[in-house]
């Protein structure tokens, strides 16, 4: 029986996951930033779900979520970091009202509550989550501001990865591609600014058409995420669906492409030896 920290668990991936883990017999510490969207999901487990509040850029908040399930369920062996959102637009429609609170949740949040859990994980060992994307692994005109927050959380998995190793404690950087979750709709802002001269990049006729109809079955998806959280083998990069490995194919030919293109003239750039 494993015991589950989760952020994010209003709705989406981590509503399910939730759900998913408590089904199976594991102790979940739901959390949501209004704790009343989650109160009903946690009643019907008993002691083995509670629901706390928390929002992921209060770094006190963050504490006490943790203070709370050490008392409740005396630690917990998997920190699945969730809690975030999307906002579409090109780089120079953005402003700052826009991007910043969105980086605040994606990364910063996911940062502050890595960092209270951490404790408690150096103890006993474990598994971090952090849900990036395939926005993570490749940019694309539209997306830039969630790219460069998906970048960042795989930046900080992957040295998270590297620092905890001694700890006995995992990373798993979950990418998912289009899953039929409500991403497109609460969980998707758009920038305010439209500019005409970025009606080819724009993604809003993609989010209006695709939202309820992304072909990936979010269930499928959690069996997966519960299935490398279980396993003795699990990858530090979980690509989830058939676009997400799209994207990472792509991106490996052309970084590949780059790097063999300049090669000789790159790596002359050391200082002559005498």
């Amino acid at each position: 029986m494993k015991t589950w920290f989760i952020t994010g668990c209003s709705s989406g991936f981590g509503q399910r996951l939730a759900l998913a883990g408590a089904r199976r017999g594991d102790r979940i510490i739901a959390t949501a930033r209004d704790i009343k969207t989650i109160e009903a999901m946690a009643a019907p487990f008993g002691g083995r779900m509670i629901a706390l509040p928390l929002d992921v850029t209060d770094a006190a908040a963050a504490r006490a979520a943790v203070a709370k399930a050490v008392e409740t369920f005396g630690g917990f062996d998997v920190l699945v970091n969730n809690a975030g959102y999307g906002l579409f637009g090109a780089i120079e429609e953005g402003t700052p009202e826009e991007y910043r609170p969105m980086f605040e949740v994606n990364v910063f949040g996911l940062i502050e509550t890595t960092k209270a859990a951490l404790p408690v994980l150096r103890r006993s060992g474990g598994t971090i989550v952090n849900m990036s994307s395939g926005a993570g692994i490749a940019g694309g005109g539209g997306g830039g501001y969630y790219n460069a927050a998906k970048f960042a959380v795989e930046g900080i998995s992957e040295a998270l990865a590297d620092e905890l190793k001694p700890f006995g404690i995992r990373v798993l950087i979950v990418e998912p591609g289009p899953f039929r979750t409500d991403f497109l709709g609460r969980s998707i802002a758009m920038a305010a600014r439209e500019m005409p001269e970025y009606a080819a990049s724009s993604r809003k006729h993609y989010r209006d058409t695709n939202d309820g109809a992304q072909a990936g079955d979010p269930d499928k998806a959690i069996a997966v995420i519960l299935q490398a959280v279980d396993a003795d083998n699990a990858p530090l990069h979980l690509p989830l669906g058939p676009v997400a490995h799209a994207i990472a194919a792509r991106k490996l030919a052309a970084f590949r492409n780059d790097i063999d293109a300049w090669r000789d003239i790159t790596i002359a750039t050391d200082f002559d030896q005498p």
